[in-house]
């Protein structure tokens, strides 16, 4: 049995679930709150979905099939929760959800957990700009350095379409960065 296989029946394993959950927080917290904050932009709201997300990975944990690997799957409900919420607070905003990102993302400067640069203000801007699809592809390949495998697995999605994807979401930014005034 892999290690992956085992820490999974630990983590089905009602003698030994919170331990291992436990394990499986501390191990991807970080990655997966960087994932979500990716998506969701601000600290705050990204808490408050990566604490959605680990609920949902600990009460579904029992469903999971092994078709992919753990991360993967953990990787897509995190994605999953941050576009429901980003969903349902522009919903609640009468707005799009791609007019929130980027009314977001033209608000980072005041984001006191915000720490990049002008040039990653610029260009968090850029990717805010773009389809949900592009920016999540973007994201993944481009800012987490993810192999197109795994974020076909992630979205669900044929590595072509992504690399398509990839390929308009990287000129569309190159576009806005050298045409955009402000930078």
């Amino acid at each position: 049995m892999s290690d992956e296989l085992a820490f999974i029946e630990s983590l089905r394993n009602p003698k030994t679930q919170d331990q291992a959950f436990s394990v499986l927080v501390e191990q991807n917290k970080e990655r997966l709150y960087w994932h979500i904050r990716k998506i969701v932009l601000d600290h705050y709201d990204s808490d408050d979905v990566l604490q959605n997300t680990f609920l949902k990975i600990y009460k579904n944990i029992g469903k999971f099939k092994g078709e992919s690997r753990l991360f993967t799957w953990m990787y897509r409900i995190a994605t999953n929760e941050s576009l429901t919420f980003l969903k349902q607070k522009s919903r609640k905003l009468g707005v799009q959800s791609n007019e929130y990102i980027h009314d977001k993302a033209q608000n980072l400067r005041s984001d006191p957990y915000f720490d990049g640069d002008e040039i990653a203000l610029e260009l968090q801007k850029a990717i805010a700009s773009l389809p949900d699809k592009q920016r999540l592809v973007f994201q993944m390949k481009y800012q987490e350095s993810m192999k197109y495998k795994d974020i076909s697995a992630i979205l669900g999605t044929s590595i072509g379409a992504l690399k398509t994807s990839y390929h308009h979401a990287v000129k569309k930014i190159k576009e806005k960065l050298t045409t955009d005034q402000t930078f």
